[in-house]
């Protein structure tokens, strides 16, 4: 077997598993949104519509949103991964294989997991777009036409999810792996000044930008929008970059409320002990509300600005908000798979955060702390990290639904609108919730089931 072999890199390809889910879902809701565009299409072309190339633009713009979703957690996944094996790694590093190695090995074993995954979602996609068009058919909804079993882009759409599992594994691991040390390892990684400054000074350009577009929107022009797309990006690469140094500090508020019995005081600890693994455990979680709730606040919003605006009757402004409550619904459901990746990253990173703090917590049985205890600690720690997420990304959300209609329809009412949906918050939350319970099971459960002899052996 050689140094680099995936075995020895990463271990077990299960540990894995996450990059496997998480393509497999990008897959399958890439072949789902590609399907019901063939759908659509040919039913316009049957019909004398042309739809064809304005389906297959949004397909296209939200696909780029799982991809680039799919491939943060992935590389949180990944170097979560990478934490837990370190000393292997710096072994690998003294017996001469190379960063550049190692890398590749990594790679490979994410390839070869992507590939697995992404089959399984190009055939679970192409099956649901099979049943909803055979169902649509016989209801009458839809004519019987000649629709493609497996749309045409699917292929090309799994493929580019295994890419972006590739290149976001090779792009993630360059620091990482690049930085073990020949020998041991002491403390954990900090970032360097040179990132908080490239953080700040992207956030005020953002800043800047998304005050022109609702100037811009004030004044009635339709570029405000394309301003306000171009903050909300700027916005992003701002957090990505600085999530080191915010995420940790909003945990660590949250951490506050876990109290201050044993469990709570060592789940405040462990939450933000190590900044790194703790970013990496929410920065996807983050991204998913942040997407839900832009979506939601903004439409919201703009419902209520538009059926403020002067000039619509009472049946004018009731079709508006009936057409704007189906378009909510439709983007809705086609940003959620974002929010259910970045979920399924976030029950992954949890599980393997717990495995390579094995001898942490056999230290912890050792001095006293019951099964009863571990499992508080787990589940309290899940929540400070959930909802440090979810927290920042409400206050994003919200802010950029705001900006987005402040662009649209500036001009037409007073003020800023801010919209505050009840029902998405409150599913939001709701599922927030329930996400920390599943999240904190497994790896409480493989917590409490190794002894404290046999935890503290671990190295």
């Amino acid at each position: 077997m050689r140094a680099t072999d995936s075995r020895l890199v990463v271990g077990s390809l299960r540990e894995l598993s996450t990059v496997a889910v998480v393509v497999g879902l990008g897959t399958a809701y890439a072949v789902t949104l590609l399907g019901v565009s063939d759908i659509l299409t040919r039913v316009g072309e049957a019909e004398g519509e042309q739809l064809g190339s304005a389906l297959d633009i949004v397909a296209g713009v939200f696909i780029a949103i799982a991809l680039f979703v799919s491939a943060i957690v992935i590389t949180s996944g990944i170097d979560t991964v990478i934490a837990g094996r370190r000393r292997q790694l710096t072994l690998l590093r003294l017996v001469g294989a190379s960063a550049r190695q190692l890398r590749v090995a990594v790679a490979r074993a994410v390839g070869t997991v992507a590939v697995i995954g992404a089959v399984a979602g190009m055939i679970l996609g192409a099956a649901l777009t099979a049943l909803g068009r055979t169902l649509l058919v016989r209801g009458g909804r839809i004519p019987d036409l000649p629709y493609a079993t497996v749309p045409l882009g699917a292929p090309a759409a799994a493929i580019a999810m295994v890419a972006a599992a590739v290149i976001a594994t090779l792009i993630g691991t360059r620091t990482v792996l690049g930085s073990l040390a020949v020998g041991p390892t002491v403390g954990f990684e900090r970032p360097g000044r040179g990132r908080a400054v490239a953080a700040v000074l992207v956030a005020a350009a953002s800043v800047a930008v998304l005050v022109a577009a609702c100037v811009r929107g004030e004044q009635g022009q339709s570029d405000g929008f394309v301003l306000a797309f171009l903050g909300s990006m700027l916005l992003a690469i701002a957090v990505l970059t600085g999530a080191r140094y915010v995420v940790p500090t909003a945990v660590r508020l949250v951490g506050v409320v876990l109290g201050r019995g044993p469990a709570g005081l060592v789940a405040r600890r462990n939450a933000v002990a190590d900044p790194a693994r703790t970013t990496r455990s929410t920065i996807g979680l983050l991204i998913g509300v942040t997407l839900v709730t832009t979506i939601a606040a903004g439409m919201y919003s703009l419902q209520g600005a538009i059926s403020g605006a002067d000039g619509l009757d009472a049946q004018q402004s009731g079709e508006s908000a009936r057409i704007l409550s189906i378009v909510t619904a439709v983007l809705l459901a086609m940003v959620a798979i974002s929010a259910v990746i970045a979920a399924v990253g976030f029950v992954s990173t949890m599980s393997l955060t717990v495995i390579t703090r094995t001898r942490e917590i056999g230290m912890l049985r050792a001095m006293g702390f019951t099964s009863a205890q571990v499992r508080s600690m787990i589940t309290r720690e899940s929540i400070a990290l959930s909802a440090a997420a979810v927290g920042a990304g409400l206050m994003l959300g919200i802010t950029l639904g705001a900006v987005g209609t402040q662009s649209l329809v500036g001009s037409n009412v007073e003020g800023v609108t801010i919209g505050l949906p009840p029902a998405t918050l409150a599913v939001i939350v709701v599922a927030t919730t329930v996400l920390v319970l599943v999240a904190s099971v497994p790896p409480a459960r493989r917590a409490v089931r190794v002894s404290p002899v046999d935890a503290l052996a671990t190295v």
